[in-house]
């Protein structure tokens, strides 16, 4: 455990400095906030605390986001500082990200002073009513004497059964408030394991199948989780399809990979879920992503047979009505699949490799169109995918820019994918910062559309202030892509609110202090993404797309 300061250690202390000593016995080593003078005692804690690294965002989004990708990338919660009022709301898009994520976040926000709450004082928010839906639990915490149990507790709420965020509430005066000097509690840690007696029943359903898929995702896989549950596909040589943006539990390149649940699934892969005969789910929620809108597997009873092992017994059977349900986190449900004894022979080896050659070709990076100008996004990926290292992290937002990285990139071990599931744009540049700073001897990469970039910017500061120095690739189109598409769907020819008029994005990253250069074509792409790699401080590739290629197969005829 870390010293605490010498002040919090005397008879009597503040609610600021027993917060701070709660957050250290918890084992927080790093803190993402935007200063606000609502928790100015805690700032001011933290002064006394040199083995907690604040990081200071330039927008408390932005802040969120880093605490967010911090949580995905330890399994421990993120930790977020922002002010009340303003500060609160901005930072709620992390909230959102966390829960729909399944991600440990714990968002700490100042409050009016205790004697002014519910006089709609200054910048007065009721937080349980604002975030009672998108969190597991929020509190405010009302007596200082208090904070050491409240502390636990939320720690131990975010991580446990389906982890996700907590808010707590700081008013002003309890931070300053005077209270007895008090131990820190720490809170435990327990998972949930499957019971044992499923065993033999999981087995005989999948020993009988004829057309078995897994259907993979969740969160909080370690690199033992993956490797067991790695072992167990590969001993079964069952086929493998990753939930959205959960690509990296699975090592894409094992030839039971079948492809990626995503926004514009594959059709041959939503086919394979159609013809499977048995679905083995494990850690994910089966979405509506995930199931095609809900098509792919029928609620509440779907066509296929249905095993579900997940961390969270409300979700078992909150949507699909399994035939054998195994409440279990993670790794004791990868555990429990790598005990079970493989079959001597296997009746879907066919199916499998059907599975295997279906992505394959899919994979396959396609020629651009005959009139496309720019740079070939397929081709960049590609060369980002033949040389990064296995344990390259690559961040990004929302957008369809990011159907290139999914379908081209192969992610080969856990925690490398930092994507939020809830489609939330500008959240690649934030969490590959926090990438960076966890993580400062590997490669980070943040791919980015244009528009998705220019929601945090201003995080370049962020970036070059606390020495993380990620890659940013930003891929220019001039419009927001997802929404263009749409658009000439349902309205063809009639352009609305998707244009961008961009800045310079490199006299922009030059501005900051960054590396910057504009790559205009394909090949000149590998020369320039080493000399950013090897800039030695935030670096920004913008790369000039077409904007009429609007994914790998599909191609806007009617824009100008």
């Amino acid at each position: 455990m870390a010293s605490t300061s010498t002040v919090s250690n005397a008879s009597t202390t503040t609610g600021g400095r027993l917060l701070v000593d709660a957050l250290t016995a918890n084992g927080v080593d790093r803190v993402f906030c935007v200063p606000g003078e609502s928790y100015l005692d805690v700032l001011d804690a933290l002064h006394a605390h040199a083995d907690i690294d604040v990081v200071v965002a330039k927008h408390e989004g932005a802040a969120a986001n880093m605490a967010e990708a911090d949580g995905k990338l330890t399994g421990r919660p993120g930790i977020c500082f922002v002010t009340r009022g303003p500060g609160a709301t901005h930072a709620s898009i992390g909230v959102h990200i966390a829960q729909q994520d399944s991600t440990p976040l714990i968002l700490f926000v100042g409050q009016v002073p205790t004697r002014e709450l519910g006089r709609e004082a200054f910048q007065e928010i009721d937080y349980p009513s604002m975030f009672g839906g998108i969190a597991k639990w929020v509190v405010s915490i009302d007596d200082a004497a208090r904070i050491p149990e409240l502390v636990a507790r939320a720690f131990a709420c975010a991580t446990s059964g389906r982890p996700g965020p907590v808010v707590l509430a700081l008013p002003e005066d309890v931070l300053s408030a005077a209270c007895p000097s008090a131990p820190a509690a720490i809170a435990p840690t327990a998972a949930s394991g499957p019971d044992p007696d499923a065993a033999p029943r999981l087995r005989d359903m999948l020993a009988q199948a004829r057309r078995p898929l897994v259907l993979l995702g969740g969160s909080n896989w370690s690199e033992r989780a993956a490797s067991d549950f790695s072992a167990f596909v590969q001993a079964w040589n069952l086929p493998v399809a990753c939930a959205f943006r959960r690509q990296d539990i699975f090592d894409n390149r094992l030839p039971q990979y079948a492809g990626h649940l995503s926004l514009g699934m594959n059709p041959d892969l939503a086919e394979l879920v159609r013809d499977a005969d048995l679905i083995l789910a494990v850690g994910t929620r089966l979405g509506e992503i995930a199931t095609g809108g809900y098509t792919l597997l029928t609620p509440p009873r779907p066509a296929q047979k249905l095993i579900h092992l997940h961390a969270d017994a409300a979700e078992l059977g909150r949507v699909y009505q399994p035939d054998l349900a195994i409440q279990s986190a993670a790794a004791p449900a990868a555990a429990l699949l790598r005990g079970l004894e493989a079959p001597a022979s296997r009746a879907w080896d066919d199916w499998t490799r059907r599975a295997s050659e279906l992505h394959a070709r899919y994979q396959a990076v396609p020629a651009p169109h005959a009139e496309a100008r720019g740079i070939d996004l397929g081709q960049v990926i590609a060369h980002l995918d033949r040389t990064l290292p296995d344990d390259a992290i690559i961040a990004n937002g929302a957008g369809n820019y990011a159907v290139w990285l999914h379908r081209f990139y192969r992610y080969r071990q856990p925690r490398t994918e930092l994507a939020p599931t809830c489609g939330a744009m500008g959240y690649g540049l934030p969490a590959a910062i926090a990438a960076k700073l966890r993580h400062p001897d590997r490669t980070v990469v943040c791919v980015s559309g244009d528009g998705c970039f220019l929601m945090y910017p201003q995080e370049l500061a962020t970036a070059l202030q606390f020495d993380s120095a990620v890659v940013v690739i930003v891929v220019n189109n001039g419009m927001y892509g997802t929404i263009r598409m749409h658009q000439e769907k349902r309205f063809p020819g009639r352009v609305s609110a998707t244009d961008l008029r961009n800045p310079d994005f490199v006299a922009l990253a030059l501005s900051f202090g960054a590396h910057a250069e504009r790559v205009e074509s394909a090949d000149a792409f590998p020369a320039a993404f080493e000399r950013a790699r090897a800039a030695g401080r935030p670096a920004l590739l913008e790369l000039r797309t077409d904007p009429r290629q609007i994914t790998p197969q599909s191609w806007l005829a009617g824009h100008g």
